[in-house]
């Protein structure tokens, strides 16, 4: 850990060249370090993800999250936006690639960049993290409780988007799934499916599922936070880019 970090606002170029907001945060110190795409969960870029692209920082990685919603909602706080976005069905699935891209282009471009970038994706993230990692070509991936890579969304849900399945060929890196055991979206049945489904591909990859927690046990601000669970899984996650992402 480390207390010399810097982290900023930035504007990136995202999907269609659009410009849109994102956070940056990097050591401060000389050094070569791998980065991180930080996907905000469907409750938007709040605090909370802002904390995580700092955790990053702190920890030895330039990390930048792209705010998703800057289109829909530039400018509103992060529960009127997420709102708006619901209100649409979600990120469309393209421009969600197209904002990754140009968050990893803005990591890459940095002079402390070693080269390696990774992707990691928190609820609606996870998915999304997914999608990025079959379109993109990262160095490690990580999902946190990722809904609807495998199942269809429920009916008459908010969120219209596909299951993702059929793109496991195209996964570009090693990918981490961390889930919880009383999840309902995804449900230990769904990560049972995408075991399988990145088994039959011969996909190298890790999951790890945790007793009593259910989704979005990672967020420190909701109650639905497992603080056993979150400090495993972050183990994991240290230990899975420390392998994939140092220089």
């Amino acid at each position: 850990m480390r207390d010399d970090i810097r982290a900023e606002t930035v504007s990136i170029s995202g999907h269609a060249g659009d410009q849109i907001e994102a956070y940056l945060a990097q050591p401060l110190d000389q050094g070569s370090y791998g980065g991180v795409v930080v996907i905000h969960h469907m409750p938007g870029f709040d605090e909370w993800i802002k904390e995580v692209t700092r955790k990053f920082a702190a920890h030895g990685y330039l990390a930048i999250c792209p705010n998703l919603y800057s289109r829909e909602a530039p400018g509103a706080i992060p529960d009127d936006a997420a709102a708006a976005v619901r209100a649409k069905g979600g990120v469309p699935d393209d421009r969600l690639v197209g904002d990754v891209e140009g968050a990893a282009a803005q990591l890459r471009s940095l002079a402390a960049s070693n080269g390696k970038v990774g992707v990691i994706g928190y609820c609606s993230g996870g998915r999304q993290a997914f999608l990025a990692a079959c379109s993109l070509p990262f160095d490690a991936a990580v999902v946190c409780y990722g809904a609807f890579i495998v199942g269809e969304p429920p009916e008459g849900g908010p969120m219209k988007v596909t299951p993702l399945g059929h793109l496991a060929p195209q996964l570009s890196s090693p990918l981490l799934g961390l889930f919880g055991a009383e999840d309902r979206f995804p449900s230990p049945e769904h990560v049972a499916e995408l075991e399988r489904i990145l088994r039959a591909q011969d996909k190298d990859f890790e999951f790890h599922t945790y007793p009593g927690a259910g989704h979005a046990f990672f967020a420190t601000d909701r109650p639905s936070h497992r603080p056993e669970a979150a400090k495993e899984g972050w183990a994991e996650i240290w230990e899975f880019f420390g392998r994939h992402l140092s220089s």
